[in-house]
């Protein structure tokens, strides 16, 4: 059997930097948010945008495992791997979201944490009518609920990939295969859902009096692309090192590009979708979130995020030579995360800080906005790659490996 373990000494630099970067920057802003109360829920709002940018390679990495069994190609195969270390750090995401438990705990984050201190009536009558389900303890009960959601999840389609590569055979690899397909069907169901509540939870409660129906699928779009463009970015780096020098084509990189370009127009559809159904409602509880995020920076921030979030990937990933170029597809990759941080930024910022109704701040960016995300991304990509170093880069015993190489090779 070839051997196909990570080139540890590459991913050993690349760890010690991720770590060292990651630890001492999630320190720092961890200590301003724990000692110096004036800066602290700012801080806890940096580390929530670096959780949701980065958590959601984790999350998204694992639709996308379920994705490829119900799907098949050649691109599930040679990417696989890739996201199944991924979402073998959603365990690690727990750890890192814990300062939100304790935001949530404490009132220091979310505007409805602290509804005695709002005055506006309609969005207090809002957040009083949701009774116990909008409150700290069943916020916090349901998010450990999805946690173990996901859990469960990433535990057995892991568990039975790594039985497949211990398969004495074929037939006993494929059995696997068939059990992590059949599986993979009903569980995207959950999946979607578990998402589309955690996101609710999560991100569109920071504005309690907003809400939107598309919002659950809009994460499940925006988390597959960031999990599949950190997958270029990460095939991308292997793809002239031993030993995927002998799997990866350029027929694989031209089959993930495609997907990065249809998942780039859904993005913009489920945007325009809720732009379009909430603003032609003209109710004010609804175009209210709109209207924050149309004036001043913030509807700077929009406007590049329509040209450089959609227009300008969709045109350059129309190029047929661009996505058949490992190097090239991982730049166009990396511009695409960093709009997608953007857009977690432009998600979450403008909500109303405890106390408030609405934003009352207008434009602001802060260097926890900055600090925080760079200290969850060390933190995130150093254990990624511990994870992916544990198994075989491709799975080894899949009944189609030797066919998906054979596809990235061809013409």
């Amino acid at each position: 059997m070839t051997n196909y373990e990570a080139p540890k000494a590459e991913i050993g630099k690349i760890q010690t930097v991720a770590l060292g970067i990651g630890g001492i920057v999630s320190l720092v802003v961890l200590a301003a948010a724990l000692f110096f109360p004036d800066y602290r829920e700012q801080a806890l709002r940096g580390w929530l945008v670096g959780f949701v940018f980065w958590g959601g390679i984790g999350f998204g990495g694992l639709g996308i495992i379920m994705l490829q069994y119900l799907t098949g190609g050649a691109w599930g195969v040679v990417i696989r791997r890739i996201v199944e270390a991924a979402s073998r750090t959603i365990p690690w995401l727990f750890i890192l979201f814990i300062p939100i438990i304790i935001a949530v705990y404490t009132g220091n984050l979310y505007a409805w944490t602290r509804v005695d201190l709002i005055t506006d009536e309609l969005v207090k009558h809002a957040i009083e009518h949701r009774g116990a389900y909008q409150t700290p303890f069943w916020w916090i009960v349901r998010t450990l609920i999805y946690f173990a959601i996901f859990g469960v999840m990433t535990f057995l389609l892991n568990n039975w990939s790594a039985r497949q590569d211990a398969a004495k055979d074929f037939d006993e690899a494929a059995g696997y295969l068939g059990t992590a397909t059949a599986f993979s069907g009903p569980t995207m169901v959950f999946y979607v859902l578990t998402v589309t509540f955690a996101t609710v939870d999560w991100v569109m409660s920071l504005d309690a009096g907003w809400f939107s129906t598309i919002w659950g699928l809009l994460f499940v779009a925006s988390w597959a692309l960031t999990a599949f463009c950190f997958s270029i970015i990460v095939l991308s780096f292997l793809y002239d090192k031993p030993p995927m020098d002998k799997v990866l084509g350029k027929r694989h990189f031209h089959d993930i590009g495609k997907l990065v370009l249809a998942l780039v127009m859904v993005w913009a559809y489920f945007n325009f979708s809720q732009y379009l159904i909430i603003w032609s409602g003209n109710l004010p509880e609804e175009t209210q979130w709109y209207l924050t995020r149309m004036t001043g920076g913030w509807g700077i921030v929009g406007v590049i995020l329509i040209v450089f979030h959609f227009a300008l990937p969709f045109l350059i990933l129309l190029s047929r030579e661009v996505k058949r170029k490992p190097k090239m597809l991982a730049l166009v990759a990396g511009f695409i995360l960093i709009m997608r941080i953007s857009d977690v930024f432009y998600l979450i910022e403008p909500s109303p800080m405890v106390g408030e109704a609405h934003n009352t701040a207008g434009f602001h960016i802060t260097l926890f906005d900055i600090l925080a995300p760079i200290g969850i991304g060390g933190l995130f990509i150093w254990r990624f790659f511990v994870e992916l170093q544990k198994r075989p880069l491709v799975p080894v015993m899949d009944p189609f490996l030797e066919n998906a190489i054979e596809h990235g090779k061809g013409h």
